[in-house]
């Protein structure tokens, strides 16, 4: 009885594997900076290993990758967030453009979250 629910939690484990889509890799990200207090909105295309300023943030774009087989699909991207004033990392990880909140910058006046890759 122990192998069987061996095998099964085995075999359901391997399922979300065959799920997966082949991801590629984009030239560059496109992001959106928010300024809470005054409403402002910035867009940047940032390449892979640069840096942009977005409101006094800088903003530096590790990697962007998207679903192969669906090019405007889900992009995630791997940003660095710090302030260049005192050198404080406020966020560092995949920001994944569909659902910005699940691992989102936390700081009091402004929000950053990929919008896009592009490959061009």
């Amino acid at each position: 009885m122990r192998r069987l629910a061996a095998a099964l939690t085995a075999a359901l484990l391997a399922v979300p594997a065959w799920g997966q889509e082949q991801a590629a890799q984009g030239n560059a990200a496109v992001l959106r900076a928010l300024d809470k207090v005054n409403g402002h909105t910035m867009d940047a295309e940032v390449a892979i290993g640069a840096s942009a300023e977005m409101f006094g943030l800088l903003v530096t774009v590790a990697d962007c990758r998207y679903p192969a087989e669906n090019p405007t699909g889900d992009a995630f991207a791997y940003l660095s967030v710090r302030d260049p004033g005192n050198g404080a990392t406020h966020f560092q990880g995949w920001m994944i453009a569909s659902s910005p909140a699940l691992n989102a910058l936390d700081h009091s006046r402004y929000d950053v979250w990929v919008m896009r890759c592009s490959s061009s």
